[in-house]
C-alpha cells in the first residue's frame, strides 16, 4: 500500500510541474502585435504595394489574429488583411488561387486547420508593406 501511495505522490507531483510548465509558456506567449514586431525588427517600411510577386516567395509565416508576413528574399512583405484578420491563427495553411503569378491587394487567401485539415474562413487582401533593412552607408574620411 505505502508502495502504490508513493508513486501516486510521484505521478502527481510530475503532473503539476507539467501543468506549471504550461501555464509559464502561457504567460510568456507574444501577441500577435509583439510576433510581428519581433519579426521585423531592424526593418524600415516602404510604400506599399498592390500585388507580390509569388515564385520570389520562399515562405510565410501567419501571425494569430494580426498579420501574413511574406519573406522574399531580403523583403518582408507584411499583409494586414482588410476583412477576417481576427480568424487568423498560426496553425492555419494559406491555400491561395491566383489567375497569374502575383498575389494582389484584391485577392482571397482561403485557410486551412493544419491538424484536422477542415476549411476555417478566408480573409481579404490589402496592399503589401515591404520592409528592407536599411542600407549602410560607408563613412567619408
Amino acid at each position: 500500500m505505502i508502495r502504490i501511495a508513493a508513486k501516486l505522490a510521484f505521478f502527481a507531483a510530475a503532473g503539476g510541474l507539467l501543468l506549471a510548465g504550461t501555464a509559464v509558456e502561457a504567460r510568456s506567449r507574444l501577441s500577435g502585435k509583439e510576433q510581428l514586431a519581433r519579426l521585423l525588427e531592424g526593418r524600415v517600411a516602404g510604400e506599399p504595394v498592390n500585388c507580390i510577386a509569388l515564385p520570389r516567395v520562399t515562405s510565410s509565416t501567419v501571425i494569430d489574429k494580426t498579420a501574413i508576413v511574406y519573406d522574399s528574399g531580403s523583403t518582408r512583405y507584411v499583409q494586414q488583411p482588410k476583412s477576417g484578420a481576427e480568424a487568423l491563427d498560426s496553425n492555419d495553411i494559406l491555400i491561395t488561387q491566383v489567375p497569374g503569378v502575383q498575389l494582389c491587394s484584391i485577392d482571397v487567401v482561403q485557410l486551412r486547420d493544419r491538424n484536422g485539415h477542415f476549411w476555417r474562413g478566408f480573409v481579404g487582401l490589402d496592399k503589401f508593406v515591404p520592409y528592407r533593412r536599411p542600407r549602410k552607408v560607408a563613412m567619408a574620411d
